[in-house]
């Protein structure tokens, strides 16, 4: 039987130091990797496509908040991704949860909890403390999520470059694809947002994902 594989998701080396001591001490026979960024955490999966849990940091280089979680969840559907943050929110909670996450653990959780939340995770159930609320009502930009999960992976990614400020060109060298499909596939991002130009789409992109835009709409 092959040992459990997680990796840890966070650009904070001495989190990840923290949280790979705490998952070694309740599995010390799992393989831990980590990525620092989020091209780190998806060169990781697509070497070790049979990853048993990934504890990602909504703050990451690379992506935006909920729409890395939400490319995961497309681009490596059998991967298990629990959210680990210092957000608490309840709002943000909610959509992460809604968003594919199989777990939400606020970094505020000790080593013990964190434990038993990777126990409870790693055997197939979903996981938050008691203690955290999510059980806000929805809002408008509950609609704004759902445009966000008509997108293929790859347009989830075009759309963190977009975000980031890349034009085309970068973002098919970035891609390794010609400019006019890089093209193509902002056009279908414009049409499945229902937006008019790659500006509109960067604006609803951060109102959706964005943890920052989220934080302070709650």
């Amino acid at each position: 039987m092959r040992a459990l594989r997680l990796v840890i998701a966070d650009d904070h080396p001495l989190f990840r130091d923290a949280l790979r001591l705490t998952v070694a001490q309740g599995f010390p026979k799992a393989e831990i990797a980590e990525a620092d960024s989020f091209d780190t955490l998806r060169a990781q999966l697509e070497s070790a496509p049979d990853t048993d849990l990934v504890l990602l940091d909504l703050k990451m280089p690379g992506m935006q908040g909920l729409s890395g979680l939400m490319f995961l969840r497309a681009a490596f559907a059998a991967v298990p991704v629990a959210i680990i943050s210092a957000e608490e929110q309840a709002g943000i909670v909610r959509r992460a949860l809604d968003a594919g996450a199989v777990g939400y653990i606020p970094k505020s959780t000790g080593a013990e909890q964190i434990r038993v939340a990777l126990n409870a995770l790693l055997s197939g159930s979903a996981w938050i403390p008691k203690t955290l609320d999510h059980t806000d009502g929805g809002d408008g930009r509950d609609k704004l999520v759902a445009r966000l999960a008509r997108l293929t992976p790859q347009q989830i990614r075009v759309l963190m470059m977009l975000s980031e400020g890349l034009q085309n060109k970068r973002i098919a060298h970035a891609l390794g694809v010609s400019e006019a499909t890089a093209k193509a596939h902002v056009s279908a991002i414009l049409d499945k947002l229902e937006v008019d130009n790659r500006t509109q789409a960067v604006i609803l992109a951060r109102q959706i994902a964005a943890v920052s835009e989220l934080s302070a709409t709650i």
